[in-house]
């Protein structure tokens, strides 16, 4: 495989940093809105204990995590995690809306599948990176 050339890896960063910051982003207004309380009281009353806990836990985990991932530290277990947190996301809330986020619908899944798919693409690329040894 050739080596890639620095304008690529400066996109490939470039991505990795505005994906990172929507995942900031998302953490920061459910933080400071006050919307992880109403957030734990959706998980619990989808009958997940501990609702309040997990959303607090997430909350910072995509502020902790975004700045983590941002930087390119403990990516390889960053990624999955909100992978995962994404396709629950799309299982309990956004799939049930439909497609649309706005315009034709509300709150459906279009943004999470960005989402998802940005990651995995990041996820992926992680080996570009890396420095292999001649």
């Amino acid at each position: 495989m050739q080596k890639p050339n620095n304008r690529f890896l400066i996109v490939l960063h470039s991505f990795r940093v505005i994906l990172s910051l929507l995942l900031i982003i998302h953490g920061m207004v459910r933080l400071f809105i006050g919307g992880a309380p109403h957030f734990g009281a959706y998980l619990t009353s989808e009958g997940i204990p501990g609702g309040t806990f997990i959303a607090y836990a997430l909350t910072f985990f995509e502020i902790i995590g975004g700045c983590l991932l941002a930087l390119r530290v403990f990516s390889r277990w960053i990624i999955p995690v909100f992978l995962i947190e994404i396709i629950m996301g799309l299982v309990m809330v956004h799939g049930k809306e439909g497609w649309f986020v706005v315009g034709y619908g509300r709150n459906g899944s279009e943004y999470s599948v960005l989402i998802l798919v940005s990651l995995i693409l990041v996820w992926f690329s992680e080996d570009v990176f890396v420095k292999k040894e001649s």
